[in-house]
């Protein structure tokens, strides 16, 4: 396939996409790992302090 076809084809994506649900979603599950890796690092901290 070539490049000018790729990139006609990409602009239209699927017709039933909700793109700012999709977009919301990931927002969402970004923020979720943020979150849970400064979580996971402050239970890794805490458990560190507690055993010296």
């Amino acid at each position: 396939m070539a490049a000018d076809q790729i990139m006609a084809g990409a602009g239209d994506g699927h017709s039933a996409m909700d793109y700012p649900a999709h977009l919301e979603t990931y927002r969402f599950f970004t923020h979720l790992m943020k979150w849970g890796a400064v979580g996971v690092v402050c239970a890794v901290l805490l458990l560190a302090f507690l055993t010296l």
